[in-house]
């Protein structure tokens, strides 16, 4: 099963804080509300998009942020937190498990929720806008629509990619493959990778020195086409290695390469395929014909607010 959503920690957070009301570390209640919710061993190894945080715990910590705003708990000290005593109070009152609709009004604390104190000692929840609709992202965390609103531009730069190498020249392709290369670590510097492409290349269409001598090459064919790269053409292509006694080759193709394609290529040693998707995606990630805007994202700074280290 994927990491539920964050919603879907609430509970057993403030659960487990209840069970502990000292404060507790926080990497505890990640793992306690992770056990709660039979997440697996596999599941939990998840990051978000960004690579920066197990997903797992990313999702825990929105579940606690909605239970301190809606100030049922706090975070006493850095990396620990802690059950109040109107959360101790909400615990009792709401026994397992919330209803459905609870934990979703509860995601929603940033603005639509809120807790109020009727008579002095009943805890309900409030809706600010009763008639507004529950949206659908509501239990989707800012990272989540981060990740995703990233994952969605990030397939439309390669679409657009795409899109854009089908029009241009196979000369320029073969440039384009060979920056895309450089950009990845290959060759000491731009000069080290050699465009050859052209009649009598001997279906090489450029050549990459691993060293500054020379001593150990990469040899590179680039297709800009529209058919699936077929048998014959790796077949051709691990020849013309053989001819230049080469050990390492890559095929790379602006579409796709036939199943028998690829297991021709898994049958010998020293050829990597790099398919129009796989391609596109490596040009997103080196950023090779694609230029990147930075986007600040404020987090509170812990150590700033610690005034024993003053």
């Amino acid at each position: 099963m994927a990491v539920p959503t964050y919603d879907r920690f609430i509970e057993p957070v403030l659960r487990f804080l209840a069970l502990h009301p000292a404060d507790v570390p926080a990497k505890e209640a990640h793992v306690a509300a992770a056990d709660s919710l039979g997440v697996s061993e596999q599941d939990r190894d998840e990051l978000l998009p960004s690579g920066s945080q197990l997903v797992y715990k990313n999702r825990a910590g929105w579940a606690h942020d909605r239970l301190k705003r809606a100030g049922l708990s706090s975070s006493p000290r850095r990396g620990t937190w802690q059950i109040t005593q109107e959360g101790l109070k909400f615990n009792a009152d709401h026994p397992q498990p919330f209803p459905a609709e609870l934990a979703t009004e509860l995601a929603k604390g940033f603005v639509e929720v809120r807790l109020k104190k009727l008579n002095g000692d009943i805890i309900t929840l409030e809706k600010e806008n009763p008639d507004s609709p529950i949206q659908e992202d509501a239990i989707s965390s800012p990272d989540d629509r981060l990740g995703q609103a990233l994952k969605e531009l990030r397939e439309s730069a390669q679409s657009d990619l795409i899109e854009a190498i089908a029009k241009v020249s196979p000369t320029f392709f073969e440039s384009i493959v060979l920056d895309l290369l450089h950009r990845m670590g290959y060759g000491a510097t731009r000069e080290d990778l050699q465009r050859v492409g052209g009649s009598g290349d001997g279906g090489i269409d450029g050549i990459i020195s691993l060293d500054r001598l020379g001593l150990e090459k990469v040899y590179v064919q680039a297709k800009r086409w529209q058919n699936s790269v077929g048998r014959p053409e790796l077949q051709a292509f691990y020849g013309a290695l053989a001819g230049h006694k080469a050990r390492k080759g890559v095929f790379i193709t602006t579409s796709s390469f036939t199943a028998q394609a690829s297991e021709f290529a898994r049958s010998v040693e020293g050829i990597v395929l790099v398919d129009g998707t796989r391609l596109a995606s490596l040009m997103v990630q080196h950023e090779v014909g694609v230029n990147s805007r930075i986007v600040r994202i404020p987090k509170i700074d812990s150590d700033y607010f610690d005034e024993e280290a003053i």
